[in-house]
């Protein structure tokens, strides 16, 4: 037989599924073990005390091993859902050094109304050893008030119909403490047939029903945050949905008129888990037929982090209308952002288009710079000054001009298009891509190039692209 495991050796990883299966073979073989053993050698001698005893014994550890089976299955399996009502609680936790199979014995001598208890089962019950064991009639005094008609039921049953007892109540000891107790037990019968006695071995379960208890409700407390992470997601993506503009191919913008803007857009989700984030993209048609293109990217993830943004995208939205300087709009953002009761941080990016001389004004806040693509090749706009929204009171953000031409193509983006937030390698890649997305169509081919390129990819957070191509 393999040597015994003991509970101080250091915590290691969890086991792999054949180590926890090579323990489930381990405990098996062991189980058909004790069986076999407890066949050989219990006898039936029913008046042997001895005999009983050792019955009584063996039929615990091949229930406990039997338990033991069944934990290492689930083990396996992973949590699941419980079945059944909650385990009963104890009202005081088991004293120090308290052992999980500590087993006391007792016989209550119906013919004489003696009974006699084991010096263990005094020590489970916190009786005095010298007091005298209390007779059936007196046992239940000490039993759970809540329980005594448990014990009632199961000592009836026995002495009346010969059913053996098998179940667990709490006991209240001198001190006060609260055991839970589980009880095993067999009418002893005479020649003629009659209940003479009732033999029964308690055992101290109190430590078991705790480790069961605290498994239960970790257990629980799991499924309940997994519960809630994914109603977050759900409501996260709802928002998110809500807000960004359903675009579904090509929008032009101004709707009529010479030198509009061809625009595509798309979200790119993080791969890591069911983060969902701040970023936005949006092209809103202003009065006088100027456009405003923005993204941005409020950092963070989650509902609170997802309606944040629609605050701001709502603000942006507002402040566009009433025809507010790029720069001018990223300061009011910032107050915003500054103010709100959850300070917040975010990069943004905005920019107004206007066809009737192709002038393109824009501002950043801590913000990657649109890039141009033009004859083949690409560069990243010069930034103006501008810090992350929400970074500093009273920032003031710089606005710059790029005239462009018949044929240019912008690029706005968030940061988290490649594997690790923040990264330069991003602007180079998408650099890379000059000659396929000057030689697109339209913009919602440019899109497909994009999503060929970083669709596939494994990101920590999620990212969008908003393309711009500049009509004739």
């Amino acid at each position: 037989m393999p040597p015994h495991a003991f509970a101080d050796r250091p915590a290691g990883q969890p086991p792999e599924r054949g180590a926890v299966d090579a323990l489930i073979s381990q405990t098996r073989r062991l189980l058909g073990d004790v069986d076999a053993v407890r066949r050989d050698s219990v006898t039936t001698d029913e008046a042997d005390p001895e005999s009983r005893w050792q019955r009584a014994l063996y039929e615990l550890a091949v229930h406990q091993l039997s338990d033991l089976d069944r934990h290492l299955a689930q083990l396996r399996e992973g949590p699941a859902p419980l079945a059944g009502p909650p385990p009963q609680r104890t009202t005081a936790p088991p004293s120090p050094g308290s052992l999980l199979s500590r087993v006391g014995s007792a016989e209550w001598n119906l013919l004489t109304d003696e009974a006699t208890w084991s010096g263990e089962l005094y020590q489970i019950l916190g009786r005095d050893p010298a007091a005298p064991a209390l007779t059936l009639d007196e046992l239940p005094a000490l039993v759970h008030a809540d329980d005594q008609p448990r014990l009632t039921a199961m000592v009836t049953d026995c002495l009346i119909d010969g059913k053996p007892i098998d179940g667990e109540f709490r006991v209240v000891r001198p001190d006060g403490s609260v055991r839970t107790v589980h009880m095993m037990g067999e009418p002893v019968l005479d020649a003629d047939g009659a209940t003479a006695s009732m033999w029964a071995v308690v055992r101290d379960v109190s430590e078991l029903r705790r480790s069961q208890r605290a498994v239960s409700e970790t257990r629980d407390s799991l499924q309940r945050q997994r519960h809630i992470a994914q109603t977050e997601h759900r409501l996260a993506v709802e928002l998110q949905e809500a807000v960004l503009p359903p675009w579904r191919g090509s929008l032009r913008l101004p709707h009529s008129g010479p030198g509009g803007l061809d625009l595509a857009a798309h979200y790119f989700p993080s791969s890591v888990g069911n983060l969902v984030g701040g970023d936005w993209y949006d092209a809103l048609e202003l009065p006088g037929g100027r456009t405003l293109l923005t993204v941005g990217d409020l950092i963070g993830h989650g509902v609170a982090v997802t309606s944040g943004m629609a605050m701001l995208l709502g603000a942006v939205r507002g402040m566009a209308m009433r025809d507010t300087p790029p720069g001018e709009l990223l300061g009011s953002l910032n107050h915003l952002l500054d103010s709100s009761v959850q300070p917040a941080l975010g990069s943004a990016l905005c920019c107004r288009y206007d066809p009737a001389d192709r002038t393109l004004a824009w501002a950043q806040a801590g913000h990657p710079a649109p890039l141009l693509f033009r004859d083949g090749t690409g560069r990243a706009l010069a930034p103006p000054a501008g810090v992350l929204l929400g970074a500093t009171s009273g920032a003031v953000y710089g606005q710059a001009e790029e005239p462009l031409r018949a044929g240019d193509l912008l690029l706005l983006h968030t940061d988290g298009l490649v594997a690790r937030r923040g990264s330069t390698a991003s602007v180079g890649r998408l650099l890379a891509l000059a000659e396929p997305l000057t030689a697109a169509r339209d913009a919602q081919d440019c899109v497909h190039v994009l999503r060929d390129e970083f669709g596939q990819g494994d990101r920590e957070d999620d990212a969008c692209v908003l393309v711009a191509r500049i009509g004739s």
